[in-house]
């Protein structure tokens, strides 16, 4: 008797994940915390995908280029002492040395040791450097990580003031952990130097202050957040430094 023939049955292909559209307009918030208008995102900052492989290299390279070659040890040839036989060769009934300078002798030289002069140092080119923190910025945009606020507007120094507005900005913004993570909370970035507000804001632990001309991958992937001050200025200075020729 024959064997029916089976049924062969077509799969359907699974649909592909299309990424979400993220929108290129950002809030602006002031410092209490209350909506001040909104700033157009240029897109080759903030519309990247991200490429952790690009990320990855230049975050090592940057870190491997601020490795401090300060630890330092001595061969037997740099260590005071030795030049005399520590006893005769043969007749002691001890072991045999030729100098007190030897790495088994305490205070003697150290083999394979650490050496000042090991260089770690990595070349990143500049285009992929600015490539990385467009990338990190995009990545940072499309989570929610990054808040825009107009002016600090801080006269005076005052920690104190610094907190307030903080609390408020991250209860306007919606990210409570901008107020309450007590490390590596965010970056705030100034249009251009704020001594006052540097002042202001630098005993706050969980922060760190930079210039928007001086951001880098490696603190940005370090802090879960992104606070960049006055978006009017500092955007064509974060535009200027990705197309910057030569």
């Amino acid at each position: 008797m024959a064997t029916p023939a089976k049924k062969t049955v077509a799969k359907k292909a699974p649909a592909k994940k299309t990424a979400a559209a993220v929108s290129m307009e950002a809030t602006i918030w002031n410092a209490k915390g209350a909506k001040a208008g909104t700033v157009q995102l240029p897109e080759e900052l903030f519309g990247l995908s991200w490429n952790s492989d690009l990320v990855h290299q230049v975050v090592v390279g940057m870190q491997a280029n601020a490795r401090a070659t300060t630890a330092h040890t001595k061969f037997r040839g740099e260590v005071s002492g030795g030049g005399k036989k520590p006893w005769k060769q043969k007749g002691t009934g001890r072991a045999r040395h030729g100098s007190n300078r030897s790495p088994i002798w305490k205070g003697g030289g150290v083999t394979h040791g650490p050496r000042a002069e090991k260089d770690y140092s990595v070349k990143i080119n500049r285009k992929m450097r600015a490539a990385a923190l467009a990338t990190v910025l995009s990545r940072k945009h499309r989570d929610g990580q990054v808040i825009f606020v107009d002016s600090f507007g801080i006269t005076t120094p005052s920690t104190k003031d610094a907190k307030a507005m903080l609390v408020a900005i991250a209860n306007g913004a919606g990210v409570a952990e901008l107020a309450t993570k007590r490390k590596n909370a965010a970056v705030v970035a100034f249009a251009k130097k704020d001594t006052t507000s540097e002042k202001s804001f630098r005993n706050i632990g969980s922060l760190t202050l930079e210039e928007v001309r001086n951001l880098n991958p490696v603190d940005l992937v370090n802090k879960k957040y992104l606070v960049i001050e006055n978006p009017t200025d500092a955007l064509p200075v974060l535009s200027a430094r990705l197309n910057k020729k030569g």
